[in-house]
């Protein structure tokens, strides 16, 4: 990484969605924080452990077996084998990989959680998650295998064996043993210390992490989807009126009312007013701003519950060094990222409804009020072998319906675990692991309604029904950056790596949208 990154300090101040996002991107090097209450907590930490290991205290996790193994003493000789014997017997999680953006988000959560001081870990351990992050050393870790109580365990052991030399790491570009990355990096593997691995494992790093890179991407999903509301709107030769001011103002919801606001913007109400023959535009038009509204409105308390999440400590036990006490709790329970994950992937996947809704109107000459069939450009005989945006229109009902299918909340489908020590937990991973298939799904529809809408205004003006100059210095912009890579369909042609260009670009960030 690039030693001239601004830092990120870990064991200071409160990180935000923002900068685990950022830092998963490479945005930012890790540090740890130089604050002496900080380091105080740290080497409290680790005496007060070590000296009730001296004095033979009953520590869970420490001295004991883990879960409904508890009340197994370890016998002193073996208390330095269990944290090692933990991240094995968990390596059993199947599915596809985190990617290595995911992973980082997921190192970043881990190391938020652990530098608040109270899970008892030591500075090799703490020193090597940091250098793991800036030497771009990222385990690779299984997605499926937790049920979110006792946190994140399967996947976080991953990055326990990583740690110890045990696991698989990408790094340079290439999948090979921690071992060996950190022979190449000039690091060294650490053995850990007794609480190490359960300080490592049990807590809800996984999900938190996974959950401040959907918010991300939807909280720019909304303000994306309002700018495509407008340029379908434009497409279909839309009633500006819908999103009046003075209308809004009689329904106050503010994430609602702002979404209202930037359509009027970009339709340039009050310059160009478009008062179609039409007294009500349909509902994907004009009840747009109440759909995409629900979404930002909801923002704010899916920030709050997931920063919360990530700026807490959540292992169990507690170890409060200072004040000497071991507090056994439930802090890996992820209720409220299970929350916000059911919740979120619901708003987006009305979203992407929203959308293929938009598309479908555009596409349909009962509905699209005098565009062509299909919003094909091809001209006289040849439009009755053209089918422009046809089978687009069925793809975005089949991922709609994909996306629809997995609203169903994972946070209901509690499972008894465990010898039924783990008798409900929270299913927050797979809650979030289905919000981030929501979000691909929905951003793959979004796409093709961005496209089509592109398509329709095109369309528009080549037959001077909407003039070009009428349209905001915004919208003017980003239809002229989309004419870089989207040239106008006339003769049928395979559109894959178009959608996919697209849907990269939107992952990107590629356009600037509206200040909030």
């Amino acid at each position: 990484m690039e030693s001239g990154l601004k830092p990120l300090i870990f064991g200071s101040a409160r990180i935000t969605i923002e900068e685990v996002v950022k830092i998963s991107q490479h945005g930012f090097k890790a540090e740890l924080s130089k604050d002496a209450s900080f380091e105080n907590k740290i080497n409290q930490g680790v005496r007060f452990l070590e000296q009730l290991l001296q004095e033979e205290g009953h520590i869970y996790g420490v001295t004991t077996g883990y879960g409904d193994s508890c009340t197994v003493a370890v016998p002193d000789e073996l208390v330095d084998e269990l944290p090692m014997h933990l991240s094995r017997f968990h390596g059993c999680g199947l599915g596809e990989f985190f990617s290595p953006t995911q992973g980082r988000a997921i190192l970043a959560a881990r190391l938020v959680s652990l530098a608040k001081g109270y899970s008892g870990v030591s500075w090799d351990l703490l020193n090597l998650l940091v250098d793991m992050l800036n030497h771009d050393i990222i385990p690779v870790i299984p997605q499926e295998g937790s049920v979110g109580a006792s946190g994140d365990l399967t996947p976080l052991s991953y990055i326990a064996g990583a740690l110890i030399g045990e696991r698989d790491v990408y790094y340079q570009d290439k999948i090979m043993s921690s071992a060996e990355a950190f022979q190449l990096a000039g690091l060294n593997p650490i053995k850990l210390r007794p609480k190490e691995g359960l300080a490592i494992m049990n807590g809800t790093a996984v999900m938190t992490a996974i959950a401040c890179l959907a918010y991300d991407r939807a909280a720019y999903l909304s303000k994306l989807m309002t700018r495509i509301t407008a340029l379908s709107s434009l497409a279909l030769k839309g009633n500006s009126n819908h999103f009046d001011d003075i209308l809004f103002s009689v329904k106050p919801h503010p994430g609602q009312n702002q979404i209202a606001s930037w359509i009027q913007h970009d339709l340039n109400h009050h310059t160009h007013p478009r008062n179609s023959q039409r007294l009500q535009d349909r509902y994907s038009i004009r009840c747009a701003p109440h759909i995409i509204g629900v979404l930002q409105d909801c923002l704010p308390w899916f920030r709050s519950m997931i920063e919360n999440e990530l700026n807490s400590a959540n292992d169990n036990p507690i170890i409060d060094g200072v004040g000497e006490h071991i507090l056994h709790g439930g802090h890996f329970y992820g209720g409220h990222i299970a929350m916000a994950m059911d919740s979120l992937k619901n708003c987006v996947a009305n979203i992407a409804d929203l959308a293929d809704r938009q598309v479908a109107t555009m596409v349909d000459v009962k509905m699209n009020h005098g565009l062509p069939s299909n919003l094909t450009a091809a001209k006289g005989d040849r439009q009755s072998i053209n089918h422009g945006f046809k089978a687009i229109q069925i793809g975005c009902s089949a991922w709609t319906a994909e996306a629809l299918k997995l609203t169903m909340p994972a946070s209901v489908f509690s499972r008894s675990t465990e010898c039924h020590n783990q008798d409900k937990v929270s299913m927050g991973t797979i809650a979030a692991r289905d919000c981030m298939r929501v979000m691909q799904l929905t951003e793959q529809v979004v796409a093709a309604t961005l496209l089509a809408a592109t398509q329709g205004i095109r369309l528009r003006i080549e037959n001077n029904e909407l003039n070009e100059n009428s349209l905001t210095e915004e919208v003017s912009s980003m239809l002229d950056d989309i004419s870089r890579f989207f040239a106008t369909i006339d003769e049928d042609r395979p559109t894959d790596k178009l959608l996919r260009e697209t849907i990269s670009y939107i992952q990107q960030k590629r356009w600037d949208l509206y200040e909030s």
